[in-house]
């Protein structure tokens, strides 16, 4: 059976622009609290930058979406990007895919809000293989409780799973625990390379990396949002 046409014209939609997208998603986040249980919405649709910024390092690689995933491309010294929608800041968890192009040092700086102070998720510095949180009591990633040492494979994506509450931070590589560290009475901070980053960040050093996926899943009531 043929279908017949129809001569009414369809509204044509467009994209939305930055500013209506801030606002999508500021609403979005305002109504999480009457939600029961986690809620969790995406931080990158996987084709265009959307509040993402790049950060103003100077001497950073390139930065572009290309399938599904951003790309930052190797600089000197680091190449990165920021979010510059609204931010949580406690009680959350941030979760993408990660994965070192090129290169020999950290593919993933997630730098990240813990309150009212920054810290960062450090995977594969110095030299490639270093990771955990910088800083803690002014010690960074390479020289407190929290370094790892984790060979990498180029090329490979890995899981990352982050957790914000308020007396811990803790995080995953794939489905392995690699940090899990209390904060109650700790000075958290970061290296002042990735200053920039703040409050919500991901940069890498002299290393090309790509990442995907990114979500951030509310834990309880939303108390902070810049």
């Amino acid at each position: 059976m043929s279908r017949k046409r129809s001569n009414i014209e369809r509204p044509s939609r467009r994209p939305l622009s930055n500013t209506q997208y801030a606002m999508f998603l500021l609403f979005g986040l305002l109504l999480l609290p009457s939600c029961q249980g986690p809620s969790e919405i995406s931080l990158f649709d996987g084709k265009t930058m959307g509040q993402w910024a790049i950060t103003d390092f100077g001497g950073q690689g390139k930065v572009y979406v290309k399938d599904g995933s951003i790309y930052l491309e190797m600089g000197n010294d680091m190449t990165g990007i920021n979010w510059t929608g609204p931010v949580v800041r406690m009680n959350y968890e941030i979760t993408l895919e990660a994965k070192r192009v090129t290169g020999s040092d950290f593919f993933c700086g997630l730098t990240f809000p813990v309150g009212e102070n920054p810290c960062s998720l450090i995977l594969g510095g110095w030299g490639g293989e270093v990771c955990g949180l910088s800083n803690l009591d002014y010690y960074d990633a390479a020289n407190n409780e929290t370094t790892r040492i984790i060979a990498f494979e180029t090329g490979r994506w890995y899981n990352v799973r982050l957790r914000v509450t308020s007396d811990k931070i803790e995080a995953w590589l794939d489905d392995e625990k690699i940090v899990d560290v209390v904060t109650t009475d700790r000075t958290i901070d970061i290296r002042p390379e990735v200053d920039l980053s703040k409050p919500l960040g991901i940069a890498t050093w002299q290393t090309a990396g790509a990442v995907r996926n990114i979500k951030l899943k509310t834990l309880t009531d939303l108390n902070d949002i810049l």
